[in-house]
């Protein structure tokens, strides 16, 4: 069984993984959201995300006022988290 998602709880892991802001991780996050929501799924159903082209968009916004770097760190931090939980996975 998994278990459900704590936001609390992943923003406070995000943070402190990554030391970044927490306005900065949810609107990370957000962005993050309407990228995958935007993505065309597979005849399986999956989404596949290419991450490079996550961190491209989330830095072309413009409320995002941030580095490459520090985006990456809150995106992989956020995996870490979910994967530990049974939320998410790679596909292979």
């Amino acid at each position: 069984m998994t278990e459900q998602l704590n936001e609390q709880e992943l923003l406070q892991y995000i943070a402190n993984e990554t030391n970044a802001d927490e306005k900065l991780i949810k609107l990370v996050l957000k962005h993050e959201q309407v990228f995958i929501n935007n993505a065309k799924e597979d005849k399986n159903g999956e989404v596949d995300i290419d991450g490079d082209e996550l961190v491209d968009y989330v830095l072309s916004r413009s409320d995002v006022k941030s580095n490459e770097l520090v985006v990456e760190s809150i995106l992989d931090a956020e995996m870490d988290y979910l994967m530990d939980k049974g939320l998410a996975g790679f596909v292979d």
